[in-house]
């Protein structure tokens, strides 16, 4: 397996979940939840429950959220070398859902990430994990000058470099390295915030994307069709069916490192593709952010007993390059 360096969030979700449809400007009846997420941590679960050695860079302060980050990292068996402040509180993530799961509101307190200087990331240890490593994943949590000196680390060292998202606002900060970056994965709202554009389906945002500078990524379509293109090939699938949706939060983020961990063993666009949608599915099954219970062995299972994404498009890009 591959020894995988991930840089980006890990910070507290608290998650409220109602009883009953969600009444705006009401008292609503419900219960909390409050467990480790982020995007980058929850990739880093997910990488680590698939078999693969991971190392989880992320900053955090010095309080009792940071411990539970902290015991979530050595139960899911990840290394983990916090950014700690002392004198901060640890970033956290709120969200208010449906009884369906769906997302009603959310509120991110991540202002800690904001203060993570570029310098910080140049240090001789860090270099040498990344030198050490076979690929890169970060979020766009840090600030953009940090993931510049990211995205330049992993080009002088050709290695490759995979990003998630996290936010339309957040995403932005990549636009000076979409050509460093080897996968984005994005939703809708966060491939219009980077290309200042609309698309009709998640087909078109490819080319979109790809003129912007980015030669590969993945762009979900919340339950509708998902593509995916890495340099000239690009493909697009509708996902089948939920059997039940237990919880959205961390789809995406399953989506990805499903996609990746396919990417790694050398698995075709649609093979990988395919491969992150039956994460996914696993994911929105179950209550929380990562499968705590994930194996290679239950993702196979899945596979084979997923009926299989209807095709949708696939075909050959023009070079941007």
């Amino acid at each position: 397996m591959a020894k995988i360096l991930v840089i980006g969030g890990a910070h507290i979700d608290r998650k409220g979940w109602l009883c009953a449809p969600h009444q705006a400007g009401a008292s609503n009846p419900g219960k909390w939840q409050t467990e480790a997420g982020g995007g980058a941590f929850n990739a880093a679960r997910n990488l680590a429950g698939l078999g693969h050695e991971v190392t989880l860079v992320a900053p955090r302060g010095g309080d009792a959220a940071a411990d539970l980050v902290a015991r979530a990292a050595g139960d899911a068996g990840i290394e983990d070398c916090p950014l700690t402040f002392l004198d901060r509180a640890t970033p956290s993530y709120t969200a208010i859902l449906e009884p369906d799961g769906n997302l009603v509101t959310a509120l991110a307190d991540m202002a800690l990430y904001d203060l993570i200087p570029a310098r910080r990331l140049l240090t001789s240890r860090l270099r040498r994990r990344l030198a050490a490593s076979d690929l890169l994943l970060a979020d766009s949590n840090l600030p953009e000058s940090a993931l510049s000196v990211l995205a330049g680390a992993a080009a002088a060292l050709a290695l490759p470099l995979a990003v998630i998202a996290v936010s339309p606002a957040k995403v932005v900060r990549w636009k000076p390295s979409l050509a460093k970056i080897t996968c984005l994965a994005m939703n809708s709202a966060e491939a219009a915030a980077l290309t200042g554009c609309q698309a009709q389906t998640a087909g078109e945002w490819i080319g979109r994307l790809a003129g912007c500078g980015l030669t590969g990524g993945l762009v979900s379509t919340g339950a509708g069709p998902v593509a995916a293109f890495r340099d000239s090939a690009a493909i697009t699938l509708q996902p089948p069916q939920l059997d039940r949706l237990r919880d959205v939060t961390g789809a995406g983020d399953a989506l990805v490192s499903g996609y990746l961990d396919g990417l790694l063993s050398g698995g075709s666009l649609e093979a990988n593709l395919t491969r992150g949608i039956a994460l996914a599915r696993l994911t929105t099954g179950a209550s929380g952010p990562v499968r705590q219970d994930l194996t290679p062995a239950l993702l196979a299972q899945t596979l084979k007993a997923m009926p299989k994404p209807s095709q949708i498009q696939t075909h050959i890009q023009e070079s941007h390059s």
